[in-house]
């Protein structure tokens, strides 16, 4: 075996004479809508975006909201900040959750048309009364004013949110267009640390579209067959640094 094969398979690198089904995470589809030429460099020539540096502190914030929403789970009662905001579901159980939690596996589901295995890992799935699963996504941020979903830069959430509802949509469950992040805001209020962060919680309704992910999902297939490296995105930070250094 190649040094070269070796390398492009750890990448896991899209081949277009393979007839085994390629692995597209959530977070490569929202790469592809950044900006395709990012998308195609790092899936086809396995030159990805710098890496940015692990938030180890929202990782934490997640882990610990999990093991409290398990918590309500295990009793099959409502945490109480859904009672809060009137939600009327439990957090849902199912054999396979830790599974469809876990980075790098994930919710999967296979989209024939292009081979594709969707995945994503979930934060949470709650069920309401007509047993309808909801998706829940937890975020955590520290910033004085509203807390919100609507800057720009936040599409990223609402897809993410889409994704998840699409995967599971595919996988046959009945799914609420409404999903809800459950927003975490440290306070810098305080006048002392303490060893201790206090927090602020948010439950935030979003209306999810899905509609999107099936033309997506062509474009993203059309683009990895094709052997042109597609244009940036006017918005692309990173191609732009690129083309400031090629002038230079």
């Amino acid at each position: 075996m190649s040094q070269y094969y070796t390398a492009k398979r750890s990448r896991n690198l899209y081949d277009v004479e393979s007839s085994s089904p390629y692995k597209l995470s959530r977070s490569k589809i929202d790469l592809f809508l950044q900006c395709p030429r990012c998308f195609y460099v790092d899936r086809k020539l396995g030159v990805g975006r710098p890496p940015s540096m692990p938030f180890n502190l929202n990782s934490a914030v997640d882990h610990l909201l999990k093991k409290e929403f398990d918590a309500f789970r295990s009793i099959k009662a409502p945490h109480p900040i859904m009672v809060e905001n009137g939600v009327d579901a439990v957090p849902f159980f199912h054999k396979d959750l830790d599974t469809w939690r876990e980075n790098f596996k994930g919710l999967t589901y296979l989209h024939k048309p292009t081979n594709f295995l969707v995945s994503g890992a979930l934060d949470d799935v709650w069920i309401d009364r007509d047993q309808n699963l909801i998706v829940v996504d937890y975020k955590a941020t520290s910033k004085d004013g509203n807390i919100s979903i609507n800057a720009p830069w936040q599409i990223c959430y609402k897809r993410q949110m889409e994704i998840y509802q699409w995967l599971l949509i595919q996988n046959n469950f009945t799914v609420s267009d409404i999903g809800y992040f459950v927003y975490c805001n440290a306070l810098k209020s305080h006048d002392h640390f303490d060893s201790k962060l206090h927090f602020e919680i948010h439950l935030l309704p979003y209306l999810g579209k899905t509609g999107w992910i099936e033309d997506t999902l062509i474009s993203i297939f059309k683009c990895l067959q094709s052997n042109q490296i597609p244009n940036s995105s006017d918005e692309c930070d990173f191609c732009a640094y690129t083309k400031a250094l090629e002038s230079l």
